[in-house]
């Protein structure tokens, strides 16, 4: 069978570890050139054993996504080495809580100046070059964002972290609109509780905040998931491949859950 997605330039966010990793890989795996970026100056050590193993089809760029100066250099860096993107995986997000009344404007500005300015004018830069771009003989781009359960609901000592989520699934019903005029597709992919090395970070807050001993947290919330396990990154990127193929082709302004459960909607 030929690659889902042979010959197509990804561009991914928040790339180093985790789901960006996942996703970096299954890209690779289904013949994608992938530009992979973060915001350390050098790549983690899994990202740099993987482009150790495929030089040709992946790179790496440093880059903070709420830094939007730095932006459009970002773009035409990917575009200098494998040309026009024609997938975006926007998945750079950073994570913190507190109790209600004691969370600081520092913590609101942090978080929103990521998950939300970083993911919408990445986004943004991205699809005027796919409009730009865009030609009888290429497929039309397409774009997932990375969203979260937390995006669904409140929760009362991560508040920010939520807002920040639910305007993920709201830039991306806006954007599909404004985008299905060209046939660029965007989507969104909202996980549920998935084991990658943030959650040490998660578990360590809300046993602080909780009253928890360490790993309490991570165990109890894994249970509570109707499959009864947390999720791994290789499933979300089964996700991220299908959304990103021909395969989901009269997809658009969709945000699907790949929660075990958690939610339905």
């Amino acid at each position: 069978m030929t690659p889902r997605l042979e010959n197509r330039h990804a561009l991914l966010t928040g790339a180093a570890g985790g789901i960006g990793l996942a996703v970096t890989k299954a890209y690779l795996a289904e013949g994608a050139r992938c530009t992979a970026v973060d915001v350390a100056t050098a790549p983690s050590p899994e990202l740099a054993a993987l482009m150790s193993q495929d030089r040709e089809r992946v790179q790496y760029l440093a880059c903070d996504v709420a830094k939007t100066a730095q932006l459009d250099a970002l773009v035409a860096a990917a575009q200098a080495r494998f040309g026009p993107i024609d997938i975006l995986f926007n998945n750079a997000a950073i994570f913190d809580l507190a109790p209600l009344l004691d969370s600081d404007e520092a913590m609101y500005d942090r978080l929103f100046a990521v998950n939300v300015r970083g993911m919408f004018f990445v986004m943004q830069k991205v699809l005027a070059q796919m409009v730009a771009q865009r030609s009888s003989s290429r497929a039309p781009g397409t774009v997932i964002n990375l969203a979260s359960q937390a995006g669904r609901r409140g929760e009362a000592l991560v508040a920010h972290y939520c807002a920040t989520k639910a305007a993920v699934v709201s830039y991306t019903q806006s954007a599909a609109l404004a985008m299905a005029p060209y046939g660029i597709r965007v989507n969104a992919i909202a996980p549920g509780v998935i084991d990658t090395p943030m959650w040490q970070r998660v578990d360590a807050l809300f046993a602080r905040y909780e009253g928890l001993q360490p790993g309490e947290k991570k165990a109890m919330v894994g249970k509570a998931v109707p499959l009864g396990y947390m999720g791994r990154p290789e499933q979300i990127a089964g996700a991220a491949v299908f959304l990103a193929s021909d395969e989901a082709s009269y997809i658009t302004a969709q945000t699907l859950n790949v929660d075990g459960g958690n939610v339905m909607s």
